[in-house]
């Protein structure tokens, strides 16, 4: 049975590197919201310009389609999502109905930590690596803390109106660990 697994959650959460942890235990491919920020940001901003926000949807968009019409066994996407923003809902709404098409389960995981945990992981090796763009750690911390508030980036409690919903607090939990919890989760669910 293919797979889609969408984790949500504010800056420095733990997304990516939880789904990294969980390709590496699953057969799952990721893709973090990074992936495709850091290409586009070579060109243009991938917030801030008309383009740069359209490369960056459609990179993503062919690629959900691309793996939900595939042989491959399923996805992991990491995605900030604004509680508060009804667009963010449909979007997410519509990857899951894509893969819903295409014989697949879904799940939803939302993570959330403290905020000095995520200040202290917005500056860690793995995150730094993999995301050009917040290596400028004093631009990095400062608009973490502009969207922090500005933007609702986790749920209040029986909000979250999809199917197969999860919410991990991950403050005090290893990555690799969540990473089984999740696996765990969604093997539950049976083929």
């Amino acid at each position: 049975m293919k797979r889609l697994v969408v984790i949500l959650g504010p800056h420095a959460v733990g997304k990516m590197t939880i789904g990294q942890e969980l390709a590496k235990i699953t057969d799952l491919k990721l893709l973090h919201n990074h992936m495709t920020i850091e290409l586009v940001r070579e060109f243009f901003s991938p917030h801030s310009s008309e383009e740069g926000r359209r490369l960056n949807s459609l990179f993503r968009q062919e690629i959900f389609k691309a793996v939900a019409e595939s042989q491959l066994p399923g996805l992991i996407f990491t995605y900030m999502y604004d509680f508060d923003i009804k667009s963010d809902y449909d979007y997410i709404n519509d990857l899951i109905k894509l893969f819903k098409d295409n014989q697949a389960i879904a799940h939803i995981i939302e993570l959330i930590a403290d905020f000095e945990v995520r200040i202290e992981r917005n500056k860690t090796e793995n995150r730094l690596k993999h995301k050009a763009s917040k290596r400028n750690i004093d631009e990095s911390e400062k608009l973490f803390r502009n969207l922090e508030a500005k933007f609702r980036l986790n749920s209040n409690e029986n909000e979250v109106p999809f199917e197969n919903y999860t919410k991990i607090n991950n403050t005090n939990i290893t990555p690799d660990i969540v990473a089984r919890m999740i696996k765990e989760i969604i093997e539950k669910k049976g083929d």
